[in-house]
């Protein structure tokens, strides 16, 4: 069974043909790819056999992460500018060509063609290179000449650095695309995958819909909307069952060749954070309905059931109850939460109620999941973070969801006239947390996978000509173990008491959440590393800094987690949150994989 479509044309090229030959006949079959730079093919060859597109893909962009810096910029100084001299010229490749008027480039209106020639040419001052924008986009299907002039506009603020960067990451998805049309491949269930997330995206909270912004938080009509939106593709793909349980998590079950075998547990959420993306959380529901609506059309039923929950919160917006959909899944809902108020005042049982929910405990124990029926939890979910984008790698396997211990913190001086005040008789709070921000910094490099972060940091009634009396501010630090989380929580308390010491202020912490560490199960772990291999792609392995309903789930069963590349720098949590089709599609692939080894792990 395949979930992801890999069609080709009888005249397309294969990758038998790519495999044979030289070096240089490898650079003429792949011409055009990467422009005018054959140095790229010729290098990649040394990478055979390539037993995937994927493989392929991934050999090109080691050649070009590899090269010199002076090779680097000379591809990318191998590219034209948009709507540039080139194009009004028509001296564009073939392939620059298409995909500039595709994008709709060469019927600029006389206000965007000026727009754009000023960009570039500010562009070029800037950073001496032309900018490189894969305008055929995530999607494949092409960006408008709006979002085009947006994204140049944004991209030419960034570091130099960081922009050469993007570039090239640019040309990988150019040459992506154009190795799809030579190989005739489509990938098919990433655009269905992607697709639905668009339709998904159109649900958003007024405030927020009317400047195109997407927030969805809990039980709210947009959220109820995505709900119904998800319980009615559930059903046309072909899930046995489908149920909107007690706590607003939509329930999809798709029995096995028995239904009373045991399943597996899959999915993730679809609240967001305000103003966030399309793709958090998401794309966990997503790729495994993909699955599923493929064995639904091939009949074919697995010696095991799969169940995928859409857990309906998960990011705390609406109410401090961060994981309350996973939470009840595990019998870790607290009773309290019903009585918090969201920022109109309005209880959390009075939104399930006018949810149609029952809103009682009995209802909500009643989700608690037996362990025994289940063989394990697996999560998809988009990275969050710019580690596999940095390595050109689309897929990455979780070893550990990082512990967490969050504080409010608070220091107190003396608030004094800033220009009477010699600088040896102050008592200033905020220089004091200034020195904590950077000890943290420094304490937190020193240790792999431990990040700390002071995220707030507030003058309560701050003039500019009062020396602060007092700073408020906000401590976050994760580990992959709770041990490495703890001994720098330690030290920089330690640190705390000595600054203060020193400087003549009092201090005072508060601990308000503390989130154990979430280890991978190492046969999960495995099967998903095998998955990823089986793609052709080395099964990269990375933590997870960020909290997922794994964690939850992780107190139940055996749990593990499969990280898919972002876009834009890996960003989330913000509306420039992407992933490609193609990237989506190997997510897919991947899950597909998996079910398989389980399949043959479980057959007699």
């Amino acid at each position: 069974m395949s979930a992801a479509s890999h069609s080709a044309s009888p005249s397309a090229l294969t990758l038998e043909q790519l495999n044979q030959g030289t070096a240089d006949e490898l650079a003429v079959l792949l011409d055009g790819i990467y422009e005018h730079s054959p140095w790229i093919a010729r290098r990649a060859a040394a990478a055979r056999p390539f037993t995937s597109l994927a493989g392929l893909k991934l050999a090109l962009a080691n050649v070009v992460r590899e090269a010199s810096e002076d090779e680097q910029l000379g591809l990318i100084r191998a590219h034209p500018e948009l709507a540039g001299k080139a194009m009004v010229a028509r001296t564009l490749t073939a392939e620059s060509t298409g995909e500039q008027q595709r994008a709709g480039l060469t019927d600029c209106s006389p206000a965007e063609f000026e727009q754009l020639q000023a960009l570039n040419a500010a562009y070029n001052a800037r950073f001496g290179f032309p900018f490189i924008l894969a305008v055929r986009g995530p999607r494949g299907t092409g960006l408008g000449r709006s979002e085009i002039i947006r994204t140049f506009a944004r991209r030419l603020r960034n570091a130099p650095d960081l922009e050469r960067a993007e570039c090239l990451r640019n040309i990988h998805r150019i040459a992506e695309i154009r190795l799809d049309d030579k190989l005739g491949h489509t990938p098919q269930a990433g655009a269905q995958v992607w697709d639905w997330a668009a339709a998904l995206a159109v649900h958003s909270e007024p405030g927020y819909l009317e400047r195109g912004e997407l927030t969805v938080t809990y039980l709210t009509d947009a959220h109820r909307a995505c709900a119904a939106q998800l319980q009615g593709w559930m059903q046309t793909a072909g899930f046995d069952e489908v149920t909107l349980d007690a706590v607003g998590n939509v329930v999809g079950v798709y029995h096995g060749a028995e239904p009373t075998a045991r399943r597996l547990l899959t999915g993730s959420h679809y609240d967001t954070v305000r103003n966030g993306g399309a793709y958090d959380g998401r794309l966990g529901v997503l790729a495994p309905m993909a699955v599923v609506q493929a064995l639904h059309a091939e009949g074919r039923r697995l010696p095991f059931g799969i169940e995928v929950v859409a857990f309906a919160e998960e990011e705390g917006q609406r109410y401090k109850a961060t994981f309350l959909a996973s939470a009840a899944l595990v019998g870790q809902f607290n009773p309290d939460w019903l009585s918090q108020a969201d920022a109109d005042g309005i209880t959390m049982a009075a939104a399930m109620q006018a949810a149609g929910l029952p809103a009682t405990m009995d209802a909500i124990k009643a989700l608690q999941r037996d362990a025994q029926r289940y063989l394990g939890f697996v999560e998809i979910h988009i990275e969050q973070g710019p580690v596999l984008t940095e390595l050109d790698l689309p897929l990455g396997v979780v070893t550990s969801i990082n512990g967490s211990v969050r504080l409010l913190g608070e220091i107190i001086g003396v608030a004094s006239h800033a220009g009477t005040t010699p600088m040896d008789r102050r008592r200033d709070a905020a220089p004091a947390v200034a020195e904590l921000a950077l000890y943290l910094e420094q304490r937190a490099a020193a240790v792999p996978d431990l990040v700390g972060t002071i995220g707030q940091l507030q003058v309560p009634n701050g003039s500019i000509n009062v020396v602060p009396g007092r700073c408020q501010f906000s401590l976050d630090i994760r580990a992959t173990t709770n041990e490495a989380r703890d001994a720098c929580l330690a030290d920089v308390q330690a640190e705390l008491a000595r600054i203060c010491t020193r400087r003549g202020l009092q201090w005072q912490l508060e601990e308000i959440m503390r989130a154990a560490a979430a280890p991978s199960d190492a046969a999960w772990q495995q099967r998903w590393a095998r998955a990823v291999n089986a793609l052709g792609l080395p099964a990269f392995t990375l933590p997870s800094g960020a909290g997922h309903d794994a964690m939850k789930l992780h107190d139940l069963m055996p749990q593990a987690m499969l990280f898919v590349r972002g876009q834009n720098g890996g960003i989330s949590h913000n509306p420039l949150e992407s992933v490609t089709h193609h990237d989506a599609d190997l997510a897919v692939a991947a899950f597909t994989r998996l079910i398989e080894q389980l399949a043959q792990e479980l057959t007699p």
